[in-house]
């Protein structure tokens, strides 16, 4: 009987570059195919940034706009405001020409200037009683011994006076 002997040896010698192949060509699909998975994902990114750097473009003209739009409102806001300052001074304070005389604190008070303004003063008659004063001085005047006023001079210039005009009652003791 003869025993055949069985080598093994060419087997496994094909089987080693086989594996070897196959081994080989899983990287290679694999690196393709991880590839093509990814192209899609840089794709949608890239779009994505394109949207987004648009938006940023278009929030940015409108954000320039508003910020225009704002400059002009506070403009006209201002000038708004200094026409109605004209023609409405704030409370208690009165603009008088020369010459010219005014009813102020409630009608309790007669201001008249008398003349132009000079340099280093104005002549104000306050309830009958002509004073001169200037700018700071402050005119205390009893018109009723349960009221007391005050008239303070802001400021003049050659054209006119700026003066607050205010009465209180008296507090008894």
């Amino acid at each position: 009987m003869s025993t055949r002997f069985y080598d093994s040896a060419p087997r496994r010698r094909l089987r080693r570059p086989a594996a070897i192949v196959l081994v080989l060509f899983i990287m290679v699909s694999g690196y393709f195919w991880g590839r093509q998975f990814n192209v899609r994902d840089i794709q949608q990114r890239d779009a994505a940034i394109q949207q987004l750097q648009s938006d940023a473009q278009r929030l940015a003209a409108d954000i320039a706009d508003q910020s225009a739009n704002l400059t002009a409102l506070r403009a006209e806001l201002t000038s708004t405001k200094a026409a109605l300052d004209a023609i409405m001074p704030s409370q208690n304070t009165y603009t008088i020409n020369p010459n010219q005389s005014l009813i102020a604190a409630d009608s309790r008070l007669t201001i008249g200037m008398i003349g132009a303004p000079g340099n280093e003063g104005i002549n104000l008659n306050v309830n009958g009683k002509q004073q001169k004063v200037s700018a700071g001085d402050v005119i205390r005047v009893s018109p009723d011994p349960a009221t007391a006023c005050q008239v303070q001079i802001q400021s003049f210039d050659m054209f006119k006076a700026v003066l607050v005009a205010s009465c209180a009652a008296v507090k008894s003791q």
